[in-house]
């Protein structure tokens, strides 16, 4: 198993696949061995520390994580507004399904999740965790296809400040915390709580699936 390069050490050329890195120790708690987690970004816009971060920690845990977008090929990541580095993609939505996985994490950034929300693939593809009860990581300006997805009646979460009133009108309780977990969902603000939000999201991927993702899906239907 391997896992992503750090953000603080050189990230080598563009292009290169996320999995490419050290390999993990034999120290490592091996939580989530045997489990598959899938990391979903649109083309480009995904704020690369949202991604890179969980993706370490997920991988250190013992899972593989694999990157699933609208498009083959590479997805190119930002660091705020300035483009950063591109990473391969493993699967395009429309080839994989949520049965596929045992956990989704979305990143961040402004521009992706807004593409994301547009397409229906891809908001199909986010609902069916929901559907299955399986956990779900999101940050920053990720749920915005959350609200798309309509699962969001009844939660608790929390996100970006400017997404408040989007999840309180799609039925979602806004909270301002450096990570809330309700039942399977985790989520956090931006990327200064992302030392909680990869602790808690290992916590929920190692727990599986949880009967309040299923309820959220019944409540908006």
């Amino acid at each position: 198993m391997t896992y992503p390069i750090p953000i603080a050490l050189p990230l080598g050329p563009p292009g290169y696949a996320l999995g490419e890195g050290p390999t993990k120790g034999t120290n490592m708690a091996d939580k989530l061995n045997g489990k598959r987690i899938a990391f979903h970004v649109a083309p480009e816009g995904a704020e690369q520390v949202e991604l890179t971060d969980p993706w370490k920690a997920v991988a250190d845990a013992g899972a593989t994580p694999e990157l699933i977008s609208t498009e083959s090929g590479e997805i190119q990541a930002f660091n705020h507004l300035d483009k950063a580095d591109t990473f391969k993609v493993d699967h395009t939505v429309d080839e994989v399904s949520a049965s596929d996985y045992d956990g989704l994490v979305l990143p961040g950034g402004v521009a992706n999740p807004d593409f994301l929300r547009t397409n229906d693939e891809a908001v199909a593809f986010t609902r069916g965790f929901f559907e299955a009860g399986k956990p779900v990581g999101v940050i920053c300006h990720g749920p915005w296809t959350l609200v798309e997805a309509d699962v969001l009646r009844g939660r608790t979460i929390t996100s970006w400040p400017s997404l408040e009133t989007d999840i309180k009108n799609a039925g979602g309780t806004w909270v301002d915390e450096e990570v809330v977990v309700d039942e399977g969902l985790v989520s956090s603000r931006n990327p200064d709580d992302l030392p909680a939000f990869c602790a808690k999201i290992v916590e929920e991927f190692c727990e599986g699936e949880h009967e309040g993702q299923r309820q959220s899906v019944r409540t908006a239907s």
